[in-house]
Parts: structure tokens; C-alpha cells; sequence
């Protein structure tokens, strides 16, 4: 199998932490690419222009982040990050919805700072840290009990707050939501997210 991404991709670590997982890693080449300035090297397998997209055995192709992540958990992993009984399933991908939203809306929050100020919109800023904002203290009153079996809403989870803790430095430590850091620390130590961490 190939994966195309992007190094600092949240929801390419995702992918990746889930092979880990499901312990398919290391079938998995690499194939770094660059969708701001070579499309054309993407655009052949997502027409969206978007990482990750996975390439399997038989030269198909998956994406987005999501299927890809069900497809190893169901392929190689036999559901265990996804379950498959109601409403666990529901909960799970509900959660995972939830972090992959609050990603999407960090990520445009980085790529708005990266223009030159006077072309930032602080309306635009400003809902979008809204969003990130209403993400993290929902998840700082439902932090789950310690011992709840892992899933794919942890998995989500982590990589977006990793992610944004990396790019939005205001949020570092998550001061202002100290269950959820310390459920952070306490995910670090797995194995998966050790393997897939991301550095500057």
C-alpha cells in the first residue's frame, strides 16, 4: 500500500497511528506531496486535490482521512477502533467528527495568520477560534474515564490537539482545559502516537 500526505497533516497522522494500530505500518510507503504546489501530483487520485489518499494492493484508491482509517480498522484491524454495534458506533464517530472539524477549523486559522496582516480578516479569525474554542470545551466535559476501551474518537482526538498545540501556540498546555491535557499526556504514551509524532 502507498499513502500520499503531507508531514504535518493531523489527518495523515491519523491514518498513521491507526496503522500502527491495526499493525499494517510498515506495508505502508510514503509518498510526501505538496497539493499548494504540485496538484497535478494528487489531483490523478482525489480530483479534490486533498491529502491523505491511500492507495491500495490492487491500485485503488481511498479517501478521505475517515473511510481511510475505517477501511484498515475493518481490513486488517477486524473493528476494533470502529465498532460496529449501535450506538457505540454512532458515539465513536460522532467524537471523530467533532476533532476532525476542530482541525479543519485550526488549520484555516494557520493559513489565515500566514498572510501578510493587513490581508488577515479578523472576522474570519475570529469565528473560526470560535469553533476551535466550542470543540475544546466540549471535550473538556466529556474527557472519557481512563479505562474505556480505545477507539477511533481517541485516535481523532489527539492528532487534532497535537496538531494545534504544534500551530496555534496560545493553546499550548491547554491551560484553560486541564482534563483534557491531562487525558492528552496520558494517550502520549501510546505506542501509535509515539511512532507518528509531529515535529517542526
Amino acid at each position: 500500500m502507498e499513502i500520499k500526505y503531507s508531514p504535518l497533516s493531523p489527518f495523515v497522522r491519523k491514518v498513521m497511528v491507526v496503522a500502527h494500530e491495526v499493525g499494517v505500518a510498515d506495508r505502508i510507503r510514503r509518498t510526501a506531496v505538496s497539493v499548494r504546489d504540485e496538484p497535478q501530483s494528487i489531483v490523478p487520485f482525489n480530483p479534490l486535490g486533498k491529502i491523505p489518499v491511500l492507495v491500495t494492493d490492487d491500485g485503488s484508491t481511498i479517501y478521505d482521512s475517515a473511510v481511510i482509517c475505517e477501511y484498515l480498522d475493518a481490513t486488517f484491524g477486524g473493528g476494533r477502533l470502529v465498532p460496529a454495534e449501535r450506538p457505540q458506533r454512532w458515539e465513536v464517530l460522532t467524537r471523530a467528527a467533532l476533532a476532525d472539524g476542530m482541525a479543519d477549523a485550526a488549520i484555516l486559522v494557520r493559513l489565515e495568520r500566514l498572510r501578510a496582516p493587513e490581508r488577515q480578516s479578523e472576522t474570519w479569525l475570529a469565528t473560526q477560534m470560535g469553533k476551535v474554542l466550542a470543540a475544546l470545551d466540549h471535550l473538556e466535559r466529556t474527557v472519557p474515564a481512563a479505562d474505556k476501551r480505545f477507539d477511533m474518537g481517541d485516535i481523532a482526538v489527539i492528532c487534532a490537539l497535537d496538531y494545534m498545540a504544534l500551530r496555534l501556540p496560545e493553546l499550548a498546555g491547554y491551560p484553560s482545559w486541564p482534563k483534557l491535557d491531562a487525558y492528552t499526556k496520558r494517550m502520549a504514551e501510546r505506542p501509535s502516537f509515539q511512532a507518528t509524532l509531529l515535529a517542526l
